[in-house]
């Protein structure tokens, strides 16, 4: 009965929000980790510690942490309470390694945001910041034993990194961001919110000493992922403030910009050469034609001519037949010249449009086909994407993949998409002049993203609006930007190029 109690706990509760910060968005990944052991139906033992998603449904957390669980499974009831939610949910170990002190622990029901791997350089000295839920902290807030399967936000802490060190065959990161038991399996990570080791230990401050904090490295982590045959998501690109990244893209951006102007100009100055020399070639031709059915008229006259004055020499000598026949002949000779001098060419051109070059100039809405954008890193911010090449078929009046209505201003095609199960609103845009393609993405906290829906409303997945349903997209992407925090988390900016 205990024990059937004790799961229904874990069902209930009341979650906290957190700001919009990378952090923060890292922190709407990482749990709780309860265990609670019962044996004849009676709670003989409790613990807990933290733990954040690689997966939408799979934890990580240390070994130790888990440890009764893994010992004896029929009697220890594992606990993962996320930050945010109504709900905690049941979960099972299905990796364990004692020795890097690291495992990994499954569940249903809910849905969490993934916590990104950082694979680039570190240095001694760099910023970290540690979330967990301490349980000094516990000790001096719970109420009742309700609060440790109640979602909330976890506790963040700040320090350095301190160097790496080798603890029991096992590479860790030492770093002074404060934690303490119920930190443990915990993220530590860099200040752009990605994960570079799991909080494992501690030191014993005596006498004055200082604390410092032992985290596995990411190098284990990333071999035990490997091990447990779970994919995860890892950026190498170095961390780069928001503010910087999108002061620094705009620029890139209006240079581009400007450079497409520029290219655009001088491809309508070559174009309209290349048809200016259509045209004089057309025009040189046609007064050769005249020249040439002039002359022609010409030789008919003489000729004619010539052959009428035979007529009367004929016509001295007796040859009265012959006479008559050359006086007709040469006579339809000059009406022949005549004629063709009289329709002659006028040596004017009238070239019709489809004779001339075509322009290499396109509309801003026309279609482009199959294109493969490329990221271009110096002007992204990237905390939990993937990197991968995006292919794009874009369509005539910002139609992509044949279903998804852009809408355009000022030469740029904008959407703003927000999914209904995932937690992040995307802003994406498209400028057909340079062909750069961006993604502006907000990692939003669960009433945010309640909002941002509820802002949106329903968006047929259809193109080809008519003008009402354009402005009713228009109006529904102005809505949901305006309840966006002030800042996205990470700004993905590709270069694309035709796929053929």
């Amino acid at each position: 009965m205990i024990r059937l109690l004790l799961l229904l706990a874990l069902t209930f509760g009341l979650a906290s929000s957190a700001s919009a910060d990378d952090i923060a968005a890292t922190g709407r990944g990482v749990v709780r980790v309860v265990t609670i052991a019962v044996v004849d139906d009676q709670v003989v033992g409790f613990g807990h510690g933290s733990g954040f998603a690689i997966a939408p449904n799979r934890i990580v957390t240390n070994a130790h942490v888990v440890d009764l669980a893994e010992r004896y499974p029929d009697n220890v009831v594992v606990g993962i309470v996320p930050t945010e939610g109504s709900k905690s949910y049941q979960g099972k170990v299905i990796a364990y390694d004692s020795q890097r002190d690291l495992a990994l622990i499954e569940f249903t029901g809910a849905r969490l945001p993934p916590s990104a791997l950082y694979t680039g350089p570190m240095t001694e000295g760099d910023p970290v910041v540690s979330l967990g839920f301490p349980g000094n902290v516990d000790l001096a807030t719970a109420r009742s034993a309700a609060d440790y399967i109640r979602p909330m936000t976890p506790v963040r802490s700040e320090g350095v990194l301190s160097g790496r060190r080798v603890l029991s065959s096992v590479e860790v990161l030492l770093h002074t961001a404060s934690i303490a038991r119920g930190n443990s399996g915990g993220p530590l990570l860099d200040r752009c919110g990605r994960v570079i080791g799991v909080n494992s230990a501690i030191t014993r401050g005596e006498e004055g000493d200082s604390t410092f904090g032992f985290a596995i490295a990411d190098t284990e982590l990333a071999g035990f992922l490997h091990d447990a045959k779970q994919p995860y998501a890892s950026i190498g690109t170095g961390c780069t403030s928001i503010e910087d990244r999108l002061r620094q893209d705009a620029d890139a951006d209006a240079r581009a910009t400007a450079d497409a102007a520029s290219a655009k100009r001088d491809a309508a100055t070559q174009d309209a050469m290349t048809r200016e020399v259509a045209l004089e070639k057309a025009r040189t031709e046609a007064g050769r034609a005249r020249e040439n059915v002039m002359a022609i008229a010409g030789l008919l006259l003489v000729a004619g001519a010539l052959v009428i004055g035979s007529a009367g020499l004929l016509e001295s000598r007796g040859q009265r037949r012959q006479a008559v026949w050359a006086l007709g002949v040469g006579g339809l000779s000059v009406l022949v010249a005549i004629i063709v001098f009289v329709l002659r060419p006028s040596g004017e051109v009238d070239v019709p449009l489809s004779a001339l070059p075509k322009t290499r100039l396109s509309t801003p809405d026309a279609a482009l086909g199959k294109l493969m954008c490329t990221l271009i890193p110096e002007r992204s911010r990237i905390t939990i994407s993937s990197s991968e090449d995006v292919p794009i078929d874009w369509g005539a009046k910002g139609c992509v993949n044949g279903k998804t209505q852009y809408v355009g201003a000022n030469g740029r095609w904008d959407r703003v998409l927000v999914p209904d199960a995932e937690q992040t609103v995307s802003v994406l845009s498209f400028d057909p002049a340079t062909r750069v393609y961006s993604n502006t993405r907000y990692l939003m906290s669960a009433a945010g993203m309640e909002a941002a829906r509820t802002a949106r409303g329903v968006v047929p997945n259809v193109c080809n609006m008519d003008e009402a349903a354009l402005g009713r997209l228009a109006g529904q992407q102005a809505a949901v930007r305006a309840v966006l925090p002030p800042l996205p988390n990470e700004k993905l900016v590709y270069s694309c190029k035709s796929a053929r």
